[in-house]
């Protein structure tokens, strides 16, 4: 994915290529480890911690927000209404792991409405609960509301009834030994200034 943007008090213009997607947990990792990075964006703020510890980023920004839908086939052929549905036998329900932030939402989600849930399967990040689902692997998923509207006519959304209760925070940090950092400041400048906060909102993320 290549990114351009303009820096507008100074009219400078910035190209960002490649942006690496991987679970924040995953991520974090490799960046204690050493991996070169100019700007660090989460789906949680605790995933950024172990970051910040180890002295590799500021404690960030909260950019946006985020919260979860079940993810179904188009149309919901099994009918999955609620999160109470997904713990109905025939109804084969994949899940984030709990050590990243979507299953940490998840079990958060789920533990507030009483539901246990026995997936078919953890994932380590999000985007392979929604290949799961897209692919027929699984009735149903828990994902970001962000991750379904991403999926246009693949998969139809289903709010859960306390959705409000697992809101992510996402931050955002100039990592501390950016290779670029002046870029890497402008574009954080950018993200959270009222041009990016509109295009986040287009993607279907809610302010911070």
């Amino acid at each position: 994915m290549s990114v351009e943007f303009t820096k507008s008090e100074a009219g400078q213009k910035y190209s960002v290529a490649p942006i690496v997607y991987d679970g924040s947990q995953a991520l974090a990792t490799q960046i204690v480890e050493g991996a070169d990075v100019d700007v660090i964006a989460f789906a949680n703020q605790s995933s950024l911690e172990p970051v910040t510890a180890a002295g590799r980023s500021s404690g960030g920004t909260v950019f946006a927000t985020n919260t979860l839908q079940i993810a179904v086939a188009p149309g919901n052929p099994k009918h999955v209404e609620s999160l109470a549905d997904l713990a109905k036998p025939g109804i084969a329900t994949v899940l984030c792991a709990p050590e990243v932030p979507c299953g940490k939402a998840s079990e958060k989600l789920l533990d507030d409405a009483g539901v246990q849930v026995a997936p078919v399967s953890e994932e380590t990040n999000v985007t392979s609960v929604v290949t799961r689902v897209r692919n027929g692997e699984a009735d149903a998923g828990l994902v970001y509301q962000t991750d379904v509207a991403a999926a246009g006519n693949a998969l139809t959304g289903v709010t859960p009834s306390n959705a409000a209760v697992a809101i992510n925070r996402y931050p955002i940090a100039v990592a501390t030994r950016a290779p670029s950092p002046t870029a890497a400041q402008a574009f954080t400048t950018f993200v959270l200034s009222p041009a990016g906060r509109k295009i986040l909102a287009d993607y279907g993320f809610g302010l911070p």
